[in-house]
């Protein structure tokens, strides 16, 4: 009972980082449920079972709040299932280890450049027009497929890369990928389905993870809505670098007290950067008051 409990939580937790910064559900839930001793395989399927659910009400509560664009949905919610479903069909033959530190290292290198991006230019920042289908197709198919082999991965292939790209506000990414994450859930669980029959899913575990993701989601969805877009792309682009850091220090075999000290330096830096633009945006209030009066 304890543990379903924890599981519970560490849904609404996962799910609270994913809809709001846009990525997290999967890595967080994925980790979780290796450690309760199910094999990655199983974990993947247990938590993209528990997604259709959460990714389903979450996608209602962005719309709810308006941070959905429709027509990115469908161009990259198809290709990321298609993805997804390979992804899934395929996790138990091919080893995606040799790929993480590449995945990760691009990851990295676009959290840096969304977290100088909001955080440097304070003109608008959004682009003119919408991602068109050659560049959200193979964006979905990528991530739709690490997202299946790595028990998550769609949120943080897709958001870094949509928020680079600039044409959609911070909240629009956010909500966009997570109401498309729903297809990816329903493709990745029909491909896992498919390949291992549903053999060894912790139904109660499913149930804890759903249990806590939908008290998170519709909380998320709002906070979303109402944060300053500047604020919200240094908050996410800090958490890519944040979240991307352990595999590439593990690439290159660093020792405890490296990984420490890196953590230590990426923290300070992300939370230093976080609370300058809070200032920034204070001192830039008054000073629009003014205008308008």
């Amino acid at each position: 009972m304890q543990t379903l409990i924890v599981v519970a939580i560490a849904g609404l937790a996962a799910q609270f980082v994913d809809g709001s910064l846009g990525m997290g559900y999967g890595l967080t839930s994925s980790t979780l449920l290796i450690f309760a001793g199910l094999t990655p395989a199983m974990a993947s399927a247990s938590v993209h079972l528990a997604e259709v659910g959460t990714t389903a009400l979450s996608g209602i509560s962005h719309h709810r709040f308006g941070n959905v664009d429709w027509s990115v949905v469908r161009r990259i919610a198809i290709p990321g299932g298609i993805g997804a479903f390979a992804g899934a069909t395929l996790l138990s033959s091919i080893s995606t280890e040799a790929a993480k530190p590449m995945a990760s290292t691009i990851l990295f290198i676009l959290g840096l450049y969304v977290l100088a991006r909001f955080l440097f230019v304070r003109a608008r920042v959004q682009r003119a027009g919408l991602p068109g289908l050659k560049f959200l197709a193979p964006l979905g198919l990528i991530g739709g497929f690490i997202d299946a082999t790595g028990g998550g991965g769609w949120g943080p292939t897709t958001t870094p890369t949509l928020l680079a790209d600039g044409r959609l506000a911070p909240n629009r990414v956010i909500g966009t990928v997570s109401a498309s994450e729903f297809i990816v859930a329903i493709s990745a669980s029909l491909g896992f389905f498919t390949s291992l029959g549903g053999e060894g899913v912790r139904i109660e575990f499913v149930l804890a993870l759903l249990a806590g993701g939908l008290i998170a989601a519709p909380i998320a969805a709002y906070l979303v809505r109402h944060l300053n877009p500047r604020l919200l792309g240094v908050t996410v682009g800090g958490f890519i670098c944040f979240t991307n850091a352990r595999v590439l220090l593990a690439a290159v075999g660093a020792s405890g007290g490296v990984f420490l000290g890196a953590y230590v330096v990426i923290i300070a830096l992300w939370v230093t950067a976080i609370g300058w633009t809070y200032r920034t945006l204070r001192s830039e209030t008054p000073t629009r008051s003014r205008k308008r009066r």
